[in-house]
């Protein structure tokens, strides 16, 4: 089990499991699908008008879920990434939701931003396609959102997540199933008004081979090829063929139309509204299919960290650029946050090692509000990290960085994501390292040596290295006074030279 991956899609129309074998080629590692799992769980369908998901769609994703988490029983946690979309991402009460379905599955799950999904989908692509020196646009149509992305060889150079899917199109334009010219017409000029933000930039980029991969742009594929509307792939006459007879029909009506699951015609219509707009907006001649998509994309993700190419530190090191990172204070915070980590003693596990990354990245990117203003740039810095587009992060790694950011100083946050003593304590590490390198000079030997017993810390410090620095003893008390209110005892315990 140590050369599988696992990757678990839980979409807004359909959850799928994809199990990989990792092989290695000539150094380069590879990998081969073994199995796979997809349920049409319809996520999408279950948002009330007030976005709340409702118990019925709910508990068809913890059936499905408890299916997958057999499947991938036993797997460790750092081989396996469950990854959510759209649905998850504007339900009201996904926070309710997500502890469910993660105790369904056995694994956790992250809610992934739109420009992620974007990102991981043009990887997956990517990797499952011939190698090529030409740029490719790659379009998926999900239940609840469709992501854009041109990119060039395992690069992408726009990446778009528009809020339209063919689950909410559906519902929306053809809520009863009867299909009409003018409702036809609506959906695909709705469709048509999203892609205009991104249609003058990608035309004028351009691209040479345009790619679906969605259960949408298959399912159109099938029916194209299986009625002969189109001889190969997607192309928009086949799309205005098949709108005609749907218009004409009045319905979706499997038995005329060869090649359609039935899973897809009760979202066919929406899906085809959306793909004839990306064609006549984007003027696309041909689609053929891109396989792999949001799953395989996770997967190599997944490879990358495993091979220590973790595409987190990558962005961490463009956020640094970026925002004129001090890149020699930065080193020093991270050198002794990570230090006095260290002397914590934690248990030895993913959740440990994943809190490590949590403070090296936040001690590397602490000061990127400064570029806003040095006035509380902490409160500019949690905000950035907490809402900037960070490829690779999920929504919840963005919120723990955001809430180490506004804490590394001053007043403690109210609450850390899955607050823990261990979460205080490594943001204890971090508050410990920006008020020891407050000079902005380096220190050599670190001063201070830290002792921890449940809720008790201890700060060893040499007498005469405290007498010499009373800014630094006077900092030391007022965190002192801080950690009190939050239920931690802080001792300055002085060491005679």
């Amino acid at each position: 089990m140590d050369s599988l991956l696992a990757a678990v899609d839980l979409g807004s129309n359909s959850f799928r499991l994809s199990i990989g074998r990792v092989v290695q080629h000539d150094g380069a590692a590879q990998i081969y699908a073994i199995d796979r799992l997809k349920e049409h769980v319809r996520l999408a369908a279950g948002l009330g008008p007030d976005n709340v998901l409702d118990e019925e769609a709910i508990e068809r994703a913890i059936v499905t879920l408890k299916r997958f988490g057999e499947r991938i029983e036993g797997f460790h946690p750092n081989r396996v990434r469950a990854v959510a979309t759209n649905t998850l991402r504007i339900a009201a009460n996904a926070q309710e939701v997500v502890p469910r379905l993660e105790d369904a599955l056995g694994f956790p799950i992250e809610i992934i931003s739109g420009q992620e999904e974007a990102r991981l989908i043009f990887t997956g692509i990517s990797h499952e396609l011939p190698p090529s020196p030409y740029r490719r646009l790659m379009i998926d149509i999900g239940g609840g959102s469709t992501e854009v992305i041109i990119g060039q060889e395992f690069r992408p150079l726009h990446m778009k997540s528009l809020f339209m899917g063919c689950v909410s199109y559906t519902r929306r334009f053809f809520p009863d199933g009867v299909i009409t010219e003018a409702r036809m017409q609506q959906a695909i000029m709705a469709a048509r008004r999203e892609l205009e933000t991104i249609a003058r930039q990608y035309k004028r980029t351009g691209w040479q081979e345009a790619y679906g991969s969605s259960g949408t742009a298959k399912g159109l594929i099938a029916v194209l090829a299986e009625t002969g509307m189109s001889r190969k792939g997607i192309t928009r006459e086949g799309l205005e063929k098949l709108k005609k007879k749907l218009v004409k029909d009045g319905r979706v009506d499997m038995d005329t139309l060869p090649g359609l699951k039935p899973d897809r015609a009760v979202v066919l219509a929406g899906g085809l509204a959306i793909m004839l707009a990306a064609f006549l907006e984007l003027r696309i001649k041909l689609m053929l299919p891109g396989e792999g998509a949001l799953r395989m994309g996770a997967l190599y993700d997944l490879l990358g960290r495993e091979a220590n190419h973790d595409k987190r530190d990558e962005t961490v090191k463009q956020f640094m650029r970026r925002y004129h990172i001090d890149t020699r204070q930065a080193a020093r915070v991270k050198a002794i946050a990570m230090a006095l980590f260290e002397q914590l003693a934690l248990p030895q596990n993913a959740e440990t090692e994943e809190l490590a990354r949590i403070v090296g990245w936040v001690a590397d990117l602490h000061e990127v509000g400064v570029s806003i203003a040095h006035a509380n740039y902490d409160k500019h810095t949690a905000y950035i990290l907490g809402n900037a587009d960070m490829p690779g992060f999920s929504n919840y790694d963005q919120a723990q960085m955001s809430a180490f950011a506004l804490g590394h100083q001053g007043k403690l946050p109210k609450r850390i994501p899955e607050d823990s003593r261990n979460r205080r304590l490594a943001l204890f590490c971090l508050r410990l390292a920006v008020l020891l390198c407050r000079r902005r000079d380096d220190i050599g030997e670190l001063p201070v040596r830290l002792t921890v017993q449940s809720k008790r810390i201890t700060i060893h410090a040499a007498q005469h290295w405290l007498e010499s620095r009373p800014l630094t003893a006077y900092s030391l008390e007022g965190e002192r006074i801080e950690w009190k209110k939050a239920g931690f005892t802080v001792n300055i315990e002085p060491v005679a030279a």
